[in-house]
């Protein structure tokens, strides 16, 4: 149950992040076919929940998986700037969010980042979406 919650709620923020930061995008990559020729009409482009799920999916992997590394390698960094690098740790993390999901395009679902400041700004605002929607989540469900 906790696990679908932060699911849920890192879907929250990384869709309100598309809404406020200009250079984030959501993408749900379906292909059209024609009717009876089997051939690719047009690509439509329409951010979908499955595909705000899946990119949500993706993201909490990346924060469960390579962020505890990154912070290791870089504590030295972390200290050295009071915990202010923490923020690009963010940003980079979803910067590979980016990349993961705009390469691989898991069932056709892209998150896209244009470059570090709109990484930064978003990390900033997932991180205080986050900590707003984790204070109305009930505590025995946070544990």
């Amino acid at each position: 149950m906790a696990l679908i919650l932060r699911l849920i709620v890192n879907a929250v923020a990384l869709w309100v992040a598309t809404l406020i930061v200009p250079g984030l995008a959501l993408r749900d990559t379906a292909e059209i076919y024609a009717p009876g020729a089997g051939s690719v009409e047009n690509e439509v482009s329409v951010p979908t929940i499955t595909a705000l799920l899946i990119v949500a999916v993706v993201f909490t992997l990346v924060n469960a998986v390579i962020k505890p590394i990154v912070q290791l390698l870089s504590l030295p960094l972390t200290i050295l700037t009071l915990g202010l690098f923490l923020l690009v740790v963010n940003a980079l993390m979803l910067m590979f969010t980016g990349w993961i999901t705009t390469t691989l395009q898991p069932f056709g679902a892209e998150y896209v980042v244009s470059g570090f400041w709109a990484a930064f700004f978003g990390a900033i605002v997932i991180g205080l979406v986050n900590w707003v929607l984790g204070m109305l989540v009930p505590s025995r469900a946070r544990d």
